[in-house]
């Protein structure tokens, strides 16, 4: 099982939207290296859902339903789209500032490329947000 983060405006869609609705297409991702790390997922990966704008804060976990197809939205064929379902949203919302001031995550992604819609978590750093989480 591998481990992702995917970001997402909540006034577009939340973590809360994903939880009324049970399942979501995660699509229209352009980013090259973004698209990359999206056709990697497997069904049975776990993904944490990052609220972007104002909040800047990991709020949830999801489950992947299927491995990356065909982006429907994108009439090239070369984007890929992954569905999600909720796992559970966590105790607290663990935030950016959080997260950047343990130098653990001084390497990541998140913290290096704040504009990254979806990045691999490593092994540590996922059960560290997971603490934080609580």
């Amino acid at each position: 099982m591998a481990l992702y983060l995917f970001k997402e405006e909540p006034g577009t869609y939340s973590f809360a939207d994903l939880e009324r609705d049970g399942t979501t297409t995660w699509s229209g991702v352009k980013n090259a290296l973004a698209q990359k790390h999206l056709r990697a997922v497997q069904k049975g990966d776990r993904i944490f859902f990052y609220h972007t704008g104002d909040e800047k804060a990991v709020i949830g976990v999801m489950e992947a339903t299927a491995a990356a197809v065909p982006d429907p939205g994108d009439a090239s064929g070369k984007l890929v789209a992954v569905t999600v379902k909720p796992v559970r949203k966590l105790k607290k919302p663990v935030t950016l500032a959080a997260i950047k001031a343990d130098a653990a995550f001084a390497n990541w992604e998140l913290v290096r490329q704040s504009r990254l819609s979806v990045m691999p978590v490593p092994d540590e750093l996922w059960k560290k947000i997971e603490e934080m989480g609580k």
